[in-house]
């Protein structure tokens, strides 16, 4: 299952495709965000082939690959140390809130390092690595 999850992610990614909003090389104020098109006149609307695709069905990714990172764990937003229980390192990896402070994202790194969680944005925290060093 492994291989096809990976081939399946491999698929989502290459057909992946940037649906852009009409009018936005015109407006520097416009937003790079799909909007659907709803000018009486519009060719966007009118699906004219050279102003680009719409979102349909058939762009949606596989159902089970579907909202899952690139690296094929399933995305977990933690905010304290209490939310890492019942996390399954095989399939779940743990992105740390970025208004949590350096104190408790250090406590947080630790246990999601010692129950074998991958941590999708860490950073090297200096009181620890000083902590490491005294006791040398």
């Amino acid at each position: 299952m492994a291989d096809e999850k990976k081939r399946l992610i491999r698929v989502r990614t290459q057909k992946a495709t940037k649906f852009r909003r009409d009018g936005l090389g015109k407006k520097k104020k416009l937003s790079d965000t799909w909007r659907r098109p709803r000018g009486l006149h519009n060719k966007q609307r009118l699906q004219k082939k050279a102003k680009g695709p719409h979102p349909t069905p058939g762009y949606g990714s596989p159902l089970a690959v579907r909202g899952l990172h690139p690296s094929g764990f399933r995305e977990v937003h933690v905010f304290n140390p209490a939310q890492l229980e019942g996390l399954d390192p095989d399939q779940d990896a743990i992105r740390i809130g970025g208004t949590v402070g350096g104190k408790k994202r250090a406590l947080i790194q630790e246990e999601a390092v010692s129950a074998g969680l991958k941590i999708l944005n860490p950073k090297e925290i200096k009181s620890l690595i000083e902590e490491d060093t005294e006791d040398d």
